[in-house]
């Protein structure tokens, strides 16, 4: 996958960041109301059957374009697979499919290396990206209505001329890439070693899935210019790819214009079918792995049937009824009943050419893996000899049937679905038979798949423990070549003088932004509505002014905690029956807290929403704070604590607040507290917080979906009109300013580490300033977007990461600028400078028209994208709430960032942005990373421990042979 900054949870004034950088398009005029009200959705559930209305084309070809007209939003889902993958990897090419999707974005005949994704950007596109699994290779992105033809020419010209422009620049700059991928998503992410160890010993030498999807290094670096080109003629033809458009567009229309743009590529020859035996392991195999982690684990891990292949289904359900979250058979065993495990997580991965069924425990600090697995196996045992109760397949069921519905609320998860049935099952729509699956089957069956398949004797088993990582031997990066070779350039495709030029928009549709419908209760509650119908779900989400800010001095991660601790217990309900009513009804509850608020959220099917909410209302106000409850939730922190501990980013946050936010500072600690903290915190005080900050007049209920006005009214006014109203004023909170060290560079030593991570940091404006919007766009263009300056410079030029972005965070009374990601080792003080270098840049004089233009437009047309589920309309309209924003803060965003200039901008980023007072925090192979934060300059240099407490001068000493650059 080619990292790109995601989607926020909350797009708010203070939090969000643009994803889309780009020109060309205009500015649209604001509508008051939200498009989706009442607009056709190409989802039914009539009759209680689930159907896709779509239309499947073939071309001459053999090009597959699937149209799924929905006009929820003024969106439409681009969504293409080529049906290759690691599965179609020849032997010693290990990673060539996932390396093979970041060439596709490295430019093509007509559109010069990247510019793509800045078009995307400029056209107001969102969710855009590519990814690789085992069976296929998908390319996407979701771009307003008007671009229909925008984006069929980006497509056919990525699948029909990017052969044209790939060269050994082009390579090499990837696998430098994929190589800082695999370095971060593998070897310097907990347990990354040990699940490609898992996959290694349930698949021999030679099969298609025994290597990891990113490959290895040696092979990543192996691959050659020629094995490129003959990959894309064999795999990438238009007789190998399906597309699947999803959103408001007229079918005919589509038809004529893929034709147009796919119609002329020619077609390669005929892809045979894959035909790999699936292993059949006969004896148990175990293996010990150690890495570097605070915490053990168990893995267990079978071939099971393949995808939609008979015992597939039972498998899932399998999973759901051991480890499907909190009411799983697992988790009541191992988490809260023996307190043994941290986590527990059970999955049935469903593939073309056999499925795994895997089991995770995570261990806590101290217990026994051999004492987990005994426990697995007797679960196991029990499960294979008894059917799983009505009460757990009801359950299950409930989850597969709100997860499937969850993903089709977006247009883009809608189009993926469909791909996926169209290649797994061979038929688009079979997302009716799909379900039927699953009200089919009998528990009986269910208990006699797990016996036929989930034996002792054919199962790889994996403890992973705290100790040294054992990696390959380092494969050395090759300077980048500065030129292409002659004769590197090929075509598969004639050109077409048209095609040089980007289509021009059709007529654009009224921009408008969902309006949340403000009330207050008597009791002071406010009661925030944004309608959405179309699918029927709903989402609320409960936000209280409880965040971090109101910890007290000698209590960090109280509010983290009581948040916890709602869901543990109500005055009629235990924790298990919440969990347990939960799953039941399909709902996702959680709770927790963030710096400014704490928030319960839920999300159901409509028919469930009631009493869904109905729970979410009682974990609220009639928390129990039983003192078992505590101590279980006490050992669950401390045991996250040492987790954290693990993660390099993670550390890397941790101490850029403690340094930046100074001793003593609400927000200067991890959320979580520390030992100390936790350890000290009893019922008293979690219920003492609870009444202080859990009240309606600080409170604030947001619910998006598919709900009318009168449906909330009666469930608002049963469930929270009671809530009463203390009599006391509601506790102040800490408004203090940041009180930065002195140090301008803080080094956490990994010993190691084959990446830095970094935090680059300083104090920021609070939610509200006036130039917010002007940041924003300047941010975007520096180091907020995919294609800004950092990251472009860091990664396609030099390719010494695999995504570095920066952000402002704006709170309710203070906020903060953050430059975050994690670069090669013994490139840090190099990546340093040149991260220094566009800040200067973007300081030295304002943005030039075009740049502007693509920055502003993009974030302004990408709006309606960024509001596509329920969750993130409750999420953002809560984060607006808790911040003290007005209620028009969302609405008027189009006129904000249209108001910006090239001048406001630039002004903002002289007085914004002070590279003299940010402070670089590297976590990292001290020995290596030392000399080179030494030579960048910046002083004082301090030395941190993973906490952010000051190591001792004789503990920070480095060795003369170890401190050679």
């Amino acid at each position: 996958m080619r990292i790109k900054k995601p989607a926020p949870a909350a797009l708010t004034l203070a939090l969000w960041s643009a994803l889309s950088l780009g020109a060309l398009a205009p500015m649209a005029a604001l509508s008051p109301a939200w498009a989706a009200t009442g607009a056709a959705s190409a989802v039914t559930t009539d009759g209680g059957s689930l159907q896709v209305k779509l239309e499947k084309v073939k071309l001459a070809n053999g090009f597959e374009v699937i149209l799924v007209e929905d006009h929820r939003l003024p969106l439409i889902a681009f969504n293409m697979w080529v049906h290759a993958g690691p599965r179609n990897e020849a032997a010693g090419q290990t990673g060539f499919a996932h390396l093979f999707e970041h060439l596709m974005f490295a430019g093509t005949r007509h559109i010069p290396r990247g510019q793509a994704d800045k078009i995307v950007d400029a056209a107001g596109g969102t969710d855009s990206n590519g990814t690789t699994d085992f069976d296929r290779t998908n390319y996407f992105f979701t771009l307003p209505s008007n671009q229909l033809e925008l984006g069929l020419w980006l497509k056919s010209d990525m699948l029909g001329y990017m052969i044209d422009e790939v060269d050994s620049v082009a390579l090499a700059n990837q696998q430098d890439v994929v190589r800082n991928e695999r370095r971060q998503s593998v070897e310097n992410r907990p347990y990354g070693i040990v699940e490609e160890a898992v996959f290694q010993a349930l698949y021999p030498e030679g099969h298609p899935y025994r290597a990891s999807v990113i490959g290895s290094h040696a092979d990543i670096q192996s691959i050659k210019l020629a094995d490129v080109k003959a990959f894309a003629r064999r795999y990438y033809r238009p007789n190998n790819t399906t597309l699947v458009l999803a959103g408001d567009f007229n079918p005919a229309d589509a038809k004529k214009l893929v034709e147009k743009y796919f119609g002329p590529l020619k077609a390669g020859e005929a892809v045979p079918p894959v035909h790999v035996p699936q292993p059949t392991l006969t004896e148990e195999k175990r293996l010990a792995v150690t890495d570097r982690i605070e915490l053990s684990r168990l893995n267990i891990a079978w071939h099971t049937p393949a995808v939609f292949q008979p015992g597939d289904a039972e498998l899932d359900i399998a999973s759901h009824v051991l480890g499907g979250g909190k009411s799983s058979r697992l988790y009541k065993t191992l988490v809260y009943d023996k307190q043994l495990a941290q986590s527990v997580s059970v999955s049935q991965y469903s593939l073309s050419l056999g499925s795994v069924f895997n089991i995770e425990v995570v261990a806590r600090p101290g217990k026994s893996l051999e004492e987990i697995e005994k426990l697995v196996n007797d679960e196991l045992d029990a499960l294979s000899q008894n059917p799983p109760t009505p009460e757990e397949m009801a359950r299950a069921r409930a989850a597969v049937e709100t997860g499937l519905l969850t993903r089709l609320e977006k247009v883009q998860g809608l189009a993926d679905q469909i791909n996926y049935y169209n290649q797994q099952a061979g038929d688009p729509n079979y997302m009716a038979k799909d379900l039927a699956r699953y009200q089919a089957m009998t528990a009986a069956q269910v208990r006699d798949v797990v016996a036929q398949q989930l034996k002792k004797t054919a199962r790889v088993v994996v403890y992973a423990t705290p100790g040294e990582q054992k990696l390959a031997a380092e494969v050395p990066t090759p300077p980048m070549p500065t030129r292409a070779g002659k004769g590197e350039r090929e075509s598969l495709n004639a050109d077409a003088a048209w095609r040089k030029t980007p289509p021009k928009s059709g007529k654009a549709k009224p921009l408008t932004l969902p309006e949340g419908k403000r009330t207050t209760l008597a009791n002071g509650l406010t009661v925030i509505q944004v309608p959405n119908p179309g699918l029927p779900l709903v989402s609320a989400s409960l936000v209280l002014r409880a965040g971090q800010t109101a910890n007290p001095a000698d209590k960090p991660g109280l509010s983290s905690f009581t948040a916890a601790m709602l869901q543990q217990g109500t005055q009629t309900r235990s924790a298990q029956q919440i969990a347990d009513e939960a799953a039941a009804l399909g709902a996702t509850l959680t709770s927790g807290a963030g710096r400014d608020e704490a928030r319960i959220e839920v999300s159901s099917l409509k028919r469930n929403f009631g009493q869904s909410l109905a729970l979410l209302a009682d974990v609220a106000m009639h928390p129990a704070f039983a003192e078992a409850e505590v101590e279980r939730q006490r050992a669950e922190r401390l045991a996250a604590l040492a987790q954290q501990r693990e993660q390099a980013p993670s550390v890397a946050a941790v101490v850029a607040n403690r340094v930046l936010y100074g001793e003593g500072h609400p927000l200067a600690r991890s959320s979580l507290g520390d030992e100390a903290a936790i350890q000290a915190t009893d019922a008293a005080s979690l219920r003492q917080f609870w009444q202080r900050h859990y009240r309606p007049d600080e409170a604030a209920l947001v619910v998006a979906g598919d709900l009318s006005e009168a449906e909330l009214k009666s469930l608002v006014d049963s469930l929270f009109a009671k809530w009463e109203r203390p009599t006391a004023a509601a506790a102040a909170v800490n408004t203090a300013a940041p009180q930065p060290i002195d140090a301008r560079v803080v080094l956490v030593d990994k010993p190691n580490a084959p990446q830095t991570a970094l935090a680059v940091v300083a104090a920021g404006p609070k939610a509200g300033v006036r130039d917010a919007a002007d940041l924003k766009v300047m941010n975007a263009a520096m180091g907020g977007l995919f294609t800004s300056r950092i990251n472009t410079q860091l990664r396609e030029v030099k390719g010494y990461t695999y995504g570095i972005y920066s952000a402002y965070s704006m709170n309710r009374d203070s906020g903060n600028f953050a430059i975050r990601g994690s670069v090669r080792t013994d490139v840090t003080g190099a990546a340093l400078s040149d991260m220094f270098k566009e800040i200067d840049g973007m300081r030295a004089k304002p943005m030039g028209a075009a740049e502007l233009s693509r920055v502003r437009n993009a974030q302004l047309l990408a709006l309606p994208g960024l509001f596509d589920t329920n969750r993130v309309m409750a999420a953002t309209y809560a984060s607006e709430w808790a911040l003290g924003q007005p209620a028009d803060s969302i609405t008027s965003l189009p006129r904000q960032y249209g108001a910006v200039t090239a001048q406001s901008a630039y002004q903002a980023a002289r007085t914004r942005v002070d590279p003299a007072a940010l402070i670089v925090v590297a976590v990292g192979d001290k020995a290596k990373v030392l000399p080179q934060l030494e030579a960048l300059g910046r002083k004082p240099l301090a030395l941190r421990d993973v906490t952010g407490a000051p190591v001792s001068a004789a503990a920070s000493a480095v060795p003369a042979s170890a401190a050679k650059p």
